[in-house]
């Protein structure tokens, strides 16, 4: 039995995430957001230097009006700081980790998606960004880029703040007028925006490319997290992939077949895919906080090609 099949076993007994990672691939305010000048990543280390302290002046500026208590997170199923013994916690930070070794600490952009719908790709593009966020000397940005069922608007109660939609349809919007402090310190989001028609060429356009590397060069030291529309539901998420650094898949684990999660896999560049999340969402708020928190994440450092092996061989035994 393979390491990942005991690992599948693992999760269907702990109800956690299984993540399988690749080896195969070599502002405090929209004011002080729009006040910060876009900081590129310049090549020598006088120059990186120089770009890291700009970056941490910045960085420096970005407090919260007012920040989220421990309930509130706890009710959106938001990781935070004081539960560094939580498995949960320390499994996103090792994640974070692992993708810091990856890009050899440069930022980037990571889309997150999912096989199927309901698979908990905005949870899992919510906490790694959180993660980010711990390091003092790191931001993170999380953009909802599923237009037609936006996840990120919870965090947003009470409120339709301006965000993607309204940016690509209004050439009079600054990038700044977009990212929204949520009371996270060091986090920021970029909400859908407008509910509306969404136009098939909404990615295709220049002005959304342009948008993507404004936000990545504006701090030299955020990550991108882009909550992308499962890939079983439209083709918008294969053209948000080409324009992202890298990809993570959530797999709902036992509510799809290994064919399908062989289709999506097969679709995506294999040197963008940094992973596969196996998920199996924490249960319904209404529990104990301390309950809730017992889904764990089981990190392996089996190769991408084994999972492949794994899932073609178990479907060839059907």
């Amino acid at each position: 039995m393979s390491k990942i099949e005991k690992a599948l076993g693992r999760a269907r007994s702990e109800k956690g995430l299984v993540v399988v990672g690749s080896r195969t691939r070599a502002d405090g305010s929209n004011q002080a957001d729009s006040q910060s000048r876009d900081l590129t990543v310049p090549e020598g280390k006088a120059a990186g230097t120089q770009s890291r302290a700009d970056a941490a002046a910045a960085i420096a500026q970005m407090n919260e009006p007012s920040l989220r208590d421990r309930s509130e997170l706890t009710l959106q199923r938001i990781i935070y700081p004081d539960m560094a013994e939580n498995s949960t916690v320390q499994a996103f930070r090792e994640i974070r980790t692992r993708i810091l070794q990856k890009t050899h600490g440069q930022n980037c952009v990571i889309m997150v998606t999912s096989v199927a719908g309901d698979s908990g790709s905005t949870f899992v593009a919510t906490n790694l960004g959180v993660a980010f966020a711990f390091d003092a000397g790191k931001t993170a940005l999380l953009v909802d880029c599923n237009l037609r069922n936006p996840g990120l608007q919870k965090l947003f109660p009470n409120q339709s703040p301006l965000g993607i939609t309204d940016y690509l349809e209004k050439a009079d919007l600054d990038v700044a007028d977009i990212i929204h402090p949520i009371g996270i310190e060091r986090l920021r989001v970029i909400p859908a925006g407008d509910r509306r028609e969404i136009p098939s060429e909404y990615f295709t356009s220049l002005r959304m490319k342009q948008l993507l590397s404004n936000i990545r060069q504006r701090y030299a030291e955020r990550f991108i997290l882009v909550d992308a529309p499962p890939m079983s539901e439209t083709a918008d998420t294969q053209i948000l992939a080409e324009l992202c650094d890298y990809v993570l898949l959530v797999v709902p684990y036992g509510k799809v077949t290994n064919s399908q999660v062989d289709t999506c896999i097969k679709s995506l560049d294999s040197k963008k895919v940094l992973g596969v999340v196996f998920n199996n969402e924490p249960s319904a708020p209404s529990l104990d906080w301390k309950e809730m928190w017992k889904a764990s994440l089981v990190l392996l450092r089996d190769s991408f090609l084994e999972l492949i092996r794994t899932i073609r061989n178990a479907a060839k035994k059907k």
